[in-house]
């Protein structure tokens, strides 16, 4: 029976048929793009630079000799490649588990097209069960969680992390996605939030997920 990370190393190697030779492509991060990153090491000839979404990402590519440009000094980003924390087969993701959620929003809207890829067990019919990341200014984490309390969901303050923007992240449990789109928007007014880890407004454009006997397209 093939693992977790097998599946993850399956779409990841996958999503090597999507690259278009002498592009610049955009790179998310996490677990399964760390894969897709090892994968471009023996194709990195093939791609003229790459976006980041994290420092971690940024290192990663940088050791294997793809230059990493800034956002701002690029016309045209062809591909966005990231995995996801949770996805349904509309597309629509909860991301953030990694804590990059902010920057790899700003590179999926920047992107011709957003390939998602993810393992089977991230596939879901109602997204929710992962608890919904939601990127704050620091002042304002006791505001939004008490914004988020009223409105039926649990943040939890993740302690231990300060995002690459310097600010904090509550993961909030416990609420009902139904709308994943409309609920992206509400919160996203709150005042205080940087960014919620819903891709629902802009969702994935390919969805590949490594299953035990391969891959399959959604």
């Amino acid at each position: 029976m093939a693992s977790s990370d097998d599946k993850k190393r399956r779409a990841a190697l996958a999503a090597l048929d999507y690259i278009e030779d002498g592009k610049i492509i955009g790179v998310g991060t996490g677990s399964t793009v760390n894969h897709f990153i090892a994968a471009l090491g023996p194709v990195r000839n093939r791609i003229a630079g790459a976006v980041s979404s994290s420092s971690a990402s940024t290192a990663r590519l940088e050791a294997i000799g793809i230059p990493v440009m800034d956002l701002n000094e690029v016309d045209t980003l062809e591909q966005y490649f990231d995995g996801a924390d949770e996805a349904t087969r509309e597309r629509r993701l909860i991301k953030g588990g990694g804590g990059a959620l902010t920057r790899e929003k700003i590179v999926a809207a920047a992107a011709r097209r957003f390939i998602c890829l993810i393992d089977d067990g991230k596939l879901v019919r109602t997204l929710g069960t992962f608890p919904l990341p939601i990127e704050v200014i620091p002042m304002a984490r006791s505001l939004v969680a008490r914004e988020l309390t009223a409105r039926g969901g649990r943040p939890v303050w993740r302690q231990d992390c300060v995002t690459d923007n310097g600010n904090h992240i509550l993961d909030v449990h416990g609420l009902s996605i139904d709308d994943p789109v409309a609920l992206e928007r509400e919160l996203n007014q709150l005042t205080g939030v940087v960014t919620v880890g819903l891709f629902a407004a802009r969702p994935a454009d390919v969805l590949l997920m490594g299953v035990e006997g391969g891959v399959q397209l959604l």
